[in-house]
């Protein structure tokens, strides 16, 4: 027995088989609710507010009651099941991804050697003394200029029109030696360079004749409703064909939209897209290309390609672009350490000296690379999304109402919050939980162990038994209460545990006892703050002058191999040379784990960590 589910304020609907939940149907009618969990019923991110035919969904029981019990008006559509009839249900704007993104570029410049590039060519005009193919008279006009080129059928599909309709001259667009595009007028040929993130795609779209970046746009990565961490998705890839394609077309709508969006804020035709640099971690890469995803969850982790590709944007599926442009995907390293760090070394490798540095790209799947111009080893480290806000009781994305930035006082135990937006906190993102756990600790509301001191309790009545255990509310009053609560300590224990190891183990297999530099990569770590890092443990031992913020390194390496084509054998050649190493089968990992699990450690000294929390 089917059934018909409508999506308010969406109005859009579909048709569902009986048994399917109100997250699958939402999925397929393109609707967008919050679900970290990946409709694991774990998180009760999902909710919805059923208007109509409420007894047409399976009754509510066990674990979704118990995730519901503050607001028993509500369903989770990852538990409702519909039964047929109809059913209309409100997605509520808490359960609407809600989304902005600050990754911004560097000012370095490139040298501008691009992939694509325009040709203007004049011909002689057909004639009864010269009835030449139009093809032919191009291809002597470009020879007299040097250049042997091929075209492409879409290219000659238009080429007659537009060289009758320009007067016998024409711009012709090239991808290396290929003509993908002609046109009677003057050409600007553009690129665009795509941040594939977990969480955010990020796009730039780039002038390839300067390399100026002429407008940059950010939307939510749709994959994430399938779940907001790589395994999840993996997971759901894993379960057949249709589930891996559903993932991989959600994907490239999604650049066809970013494409679409870049071009309507520059005042630019998307037909002069020439070519577009996709970065990300290799499940990203992987589940973009719909590409066999079991061998990444499985040791020894291995990627089905880690090699450059160079696909036709009509290949790909990708709307908006011209058929016979080309996406250019850099070669990924291996395990989960992708193409992002990849282009992220290509970012920074004029800054590689004979200095040990680390690099460390936080988000859902943090990325590491320790080393010098003469030696690096890389690692990736299941940080989870506990970082981007996520597994975080009142946790968001770093969108307006979110609070980014904690300070307590350690004798009043009073905080002083700093919101996205300067509004009323609707909720606490990634940069402000690190900073939160940092400043409880420094102020005593946390014990080295992550507990609670039940000092502090006697203290202040912000500390005080939660729901779910003890917590420390942030902000209160009316509908607003933000709260850290001795889980989302965990889950930051958790995550910094796992990078910190990561961190750890790489300095012992190059060996070093202690780094030159840290840079943190990616929008998370351009925006913490780098003594709060120091302050929790998340990062080893250096001072905090010595760590420095390099923005969206990633996104960085997309535009220079973007704008400069040689930068790609620099690319290849560092995937390569780079050594990865599986850090879950590193000698002592568990043990190394269990010990960073502890504010700032429970072994190591960490002097700087420690002064700035006042212990020293």
């Amino acid at each position: 027995m089917s059934g018909t589910v409508v999506f308010q304020p969406h109005g859009r609907s579909t048709e569902v088989e009986a048994g399917e939940t109100l997250l699958e149907a939402a999925r397929r009618a393109g609707v967008e609710i919050e679900s970290t969990c990946g409709g694991e019923l774990r998180c009760g991110r999902c909710r919805v507010v059923v208007l109509e035919g409420s007894e047409h969904l399976s009754p509510a029981e066990g674990e979704e009651l118990e995730l519901l019990r503050d607001a028993m008006d509500m369903r989770l559509a990852c538990s409702a099941r519909v039964q047929g009839g109809r059913v209309v249900v409100l997605v509520p704007e808490e359960s609407r991804p809600e989304h902005t993104s600050r990754k911004e570029l560097s000012p370095r410049r490139v040298e501008v050697e691009p992939a694509v590039r325009a040709v203007r060519v004049e011909v002689s005009p057909a004639s009864l003394s010269d009835q030449r193919d139009d093809w032919s008279r191009v291809e002597e006009a470009l020879r007299s200029l040097g250049i042997q080129a091929v075209p492409e059928l879409e290219a000659l599909r238009g080429l007659s029109d537009e060289l009758r309709r320009g007067g016998w001259k024409l711009t012709l667009l090239l991808w290396g030696d290929r003509v993908i595009g002609a046109e009677a007028g003057e050409v600007t040929p553009l690129g665009v360079a795509v941040d594939f993130g977990t969480t955010t795609i990020a796009g730039y779209l780039v002038e390839l004749t300067t390399g100026e970046v002429l407008a940059a746009s950010s939307i939510l990565n749709p994959q994430v409703r399938f779940g907001e961490d790589v395994l999840s998705r993996v997971s759901h890839a894993m379960g057949g064909d249709a589930q891996a394609k559903e993932l991989a077309e959600c994907a490239v709508l999604a650049l066809g939209e970013l494409v679409g969006e870049l071009c309507e804020k520059a005042g630019r035709k998307p037909e002069h897209v020439g070519e577009m640099v996709v970065v990300g971690n290799t499940a990203m890469h992987h589940l973009l290309l719909n590409l066999p995803v079991a061998q990444l969850a499985l040791s020894p982790y291995v990627p089905a390609v880690a090699r450059g590709l160079a696909i036709r944007a009509d290949e790909l599926g990708v709307s908006g672009l011209p058929p016979a442009s080309r996406v250019y995907l850099p070669p990924v390293q291996a395990g989960f350490v992708g193409s992002d760090c990849t282009s992220v070394l290509v970012a920074l490798e004029p800054e590689l000296g004979d200095g040990v540095q680390l690099i460390v790209d936080i988000g859902t799947n943090g990325e590491i690379v320790l080393g010098s111009r003469h030696r690096l080893l890389s690692a990736s480290c299941a940080t989870g999304p506990a970082f981007e806000g996520a597994q975080i009781t009142h946790g968001m994305r770093a969108v307006k109402g979110a609070i980014e930035g904690v300070r307590i006082d350690p004798e009043t135990l009073e905080p002083r919050l700093r919101v996205i937006g300067g509004v009323v906190p609707k909720g606490i993102c990634g940069s402000g939980i690190i900073e939160a756990v940092a400043e409880m600790l420094r102020a005593g509301i946390l014990t080295p162990s992550g507990a609670f001191s039940r000092e502090a309790e006697e203290r202040s009545p912000r500390v005080r038994r939660g729901r779910d255990g003890y917590e420390y509310v942030l902000a209160s009053g009316g509908d607003t209460h933000v709260a850290v609560t001795q889980k989302d300590v965990r889950a930051i224990q958790l995550a910094k545990a796992a990078l910190y190891t990561g961190c750890k183990l790489l300095m012992r297999r190059y060996p070093v006892e202690r780094v030159d530099r840290i840079i943190l990569a990616g929008a998370f770590g351009s925006y913490i703050s780098r003594e709060a890092a120091l302050m929790i443990g998340m990062l080893p031992e250096c001072h905090p002058e010595r760590v420095v913020q390099a923005g969206n390194a990633a996104g960085d390496g997309a535009r220079i191999m973007l704008v400069n084509r040689s930068s790609r054998e620099l690319a290849e050649r560092l995937a390569r040379e780079v050594e990865y190493v599986e850090l879950t089968a590193e000698e002592g990992f568990q043990e190394e784990f269990m010990n960073a699990m502890h504010f700032p450690h429970a072994v190591d000294e960490l002097p700087t960590a420690k002064r700035l929390l006042g212990w020293d």
